[in-house]
């Protein structure tokens, strides 16, 4: 099965419920940080796997840019030597039985790649010249996508001196030559930073230009909620507050902060994740219908919904920091142990919060998320808890006794879908018991090679914003955490560590379902999406 085959959010550049994608149009594809961990472990993969069903075009150019030593022909070796360590690997994001040979070379012919420093004007000659040579050999008509795989401190730098360079100025002659730039999440640090960048970015380039990439959004379960919303009757006359009592997200992590000290104590759990990964299965979950597949007719709905949720109080959040336990079997530190940490760290590496959505829909219907390292499970989940039903009919049955119904999307690992519901148990007396209906893509679907980047890259290539965040997108997420970030950073937690690693994370995160309802629990962070909560 294509992983693109039925993108269920094309919009007008491409064709919803279309039996298959059409290769993208020439260009060239410009990685700074090409040396880097992302290039070798995704994104050329992902190009790889595109490659490999069709979708890079036949003209088509790469071209590498980093401050390590290499030459095209050492570059280029290490990624197939990454490609390959793939190979029969179970463990791997890209699970492939053996590389194409043919398809490696459709995408890395004519590769080259630059060495310099990203901060130096005469690099940008030397770019644009190394460019020019690919684009002229490989008839890419100038079409250029350049992603930055770098530190977010080079995102504005990197822009402006392609701008100066006359990189990324479009033909306005009517030729249609295109120039498209991608950034990797963080879009800021908070309000002020990320209104800063995309002042920064929108001095050089038209916000048509700019794809700011989640990769959470390139998973074919996140883009199936809506395909499940707005491509099935059935669930419409549910998806209010008349009819859900509450949601709950979950993005469980079992790895620590993994060599990652240095970005991670600036960070955090909540600027690492809440602002994008979290918010947009949020977006997607209760945004309002769209009036069209249109790319920002999606997006307006998106802003409207992160418009509507009311600005953060520090009581509406718990923090977490785990302390030594085990994680799948294996004994692990505590985060302050981790190397570079320091000892008295007061970065939360667990987050707990509680959103409230002012608009028609969703009043009085609260969203609980959470997200966390070294947790017990790797996991993902959307849990959508409807209401209990008015008053029990039965002889001798309860409402308190009687199970919520849960619809459930799984995101990861055991991608699926799960309701669960009350039935009648056979015998002469009316007794219920808990049943659950599941879906999982693997029992319906053949498995692809895929890292999470194919579509993603495939729409930028032919200009496709829909799963890509706006400039005032981005600057409405920050808005929501705002206040509870400035506490944070004021205050210091004063019970860090709180809670140990294997563990579903603090004690003080069920407070925030129970301060609202007493009998309201979080649900087990399990691998099964059947085990339901209370």
């Amino acid at each position: 099965m294509n992983p693109l085959a039925k993108h269920p959010l094309r919009s007008e550049a491409g064709s919803s419920g279309a039996a298959s994608a059409s290769p993208a149009g020439p260009c060239s594809v410009v990685i700074f940080g090409a040396a880097g961990d992302l290039t070798k472990r995704l994104l050329v993969p992902a190009l790889y796997n595109l490659a490999n069903t069709g979708l890079v075009p036949e003209k088509f150019g790469l071209l590498g840019a980093d401050i390590a030593d290499l030459d095209a022909k050492h570059w280029t070796g290490s990624l197939r030597e990454m490609l390959e360590s793939f190979v029969g690997d179970p463990e791997a994001e890209d699970q492939i039985k053996q590389v194409d040979d043919a398809a490696w070379d459709r995408l890395t012919a004519d590769a080259d790649y630059v060495q310099g420093d990203f901060t130096r004007d005469e690099f940008y000659e030397t770019l644009k010249s190394r460019l020019e040579a690919i684009e002229n050999s490989q008839g890419t008509g100038g079409n250029r996508l350049f992603y930055l795989a770098v530190a977010d401190r080079f995102f504005a730098p990197i822009v402006e001196h392609l701008g100066k360079a006359g990189l990324v100025t479009e033909d306005e002659s009517g030729g249609g030559t295109w120039r498209r730039i991608i950034i990797e999440k963080p879009f800021g640090h908070d309000l002020a930073s990320a209104q800063d960048l995309n002042r920064r970015l929108l001095s050089v380039v038209d916000e048509r230009q700019i794809y700011r990439i989640d990769h959470f959004l390139g998973k074919e379960t996140v883009q199936n909620i809506m395909a499940l919303r707005f491509g099935n009757g059935i669930f419409d006359p549910l998806w209010n507050r008349d009819r859900i009592d509450h949601v709950q997200i979950t993005v469980a992590e079992t790895v620590g902060v993994e060599g990652r000290a240095k970005f991670y104590e600036q960070a955090g759990a909540l600027r690492d994740m809440v602002p994008n990964h979290v918010f947009q299965l949020v977006a997607m979950v209760a945004m309002e219908p769209p009036v069209g597949v249109r790319a920002e007719a999606i997006r307006d709905k998106k802003l409207e919904l992160f418009s509507a949720i009311r600005t953060l109080r520090p009581e509406d959040a718990v923090r977490g920091q785990y302390g030594a336990g085990e994680v799948s079997g294996q004994s692990a530190r505590g985060y302050r142990e981790e190397p570079g940490v320091a000892a008295d760290s007061n970065t939360e590496t667990y987050v707990a919060l509680r959103l409230a959505i002012d608009n028609w829909r969703w009043a009085g219907v609260p969203f609980y998320i959470r997200t966390g390292k070294h947790l017990s499970e790797r996991m993902t989940e959307i849990a959508i808890r409807f209401r209990k039903q008015p008053l029990a009919p039965f002889q001798g049955a309860s409402l308190d006794g009687l199970p919520p119904n849960w619809l459930v999307l799984r995101i990861q690992p055991d991608e699926g879908i799960a309701i669960e519901f009350e039935v009648k148990q056979p015998g002469q007396t009316m007794r219920l018991a808990p049943a659950r209906m599941q879906f999982r893509y693997r029992d319906r679907f053949e498995p692809e090679p895929n890292v999470g980047y194919e579509t993603l890259l495939y729409d930028c290539m032919i200009g496709d914003q829909t799963l890509f965040q706006r400039a005032d997108m981005v600057e409405e997420t920050w808005r929501v955490v705002g206040r509870v970030l400035d506490a944070w950073g004021r205050d210091r937690a004063a019970d860090f560590p709180n809670y140990r690693s294997g563990s579903a994370g603090p004690d003080a995160a069920d407070k925030l379902l129970a301060d609202d309802e007493p009998t309201r629990r979080w649900r087990p962070v399990a691998l099964d999406p059947a085990e339901s909560g209370q």
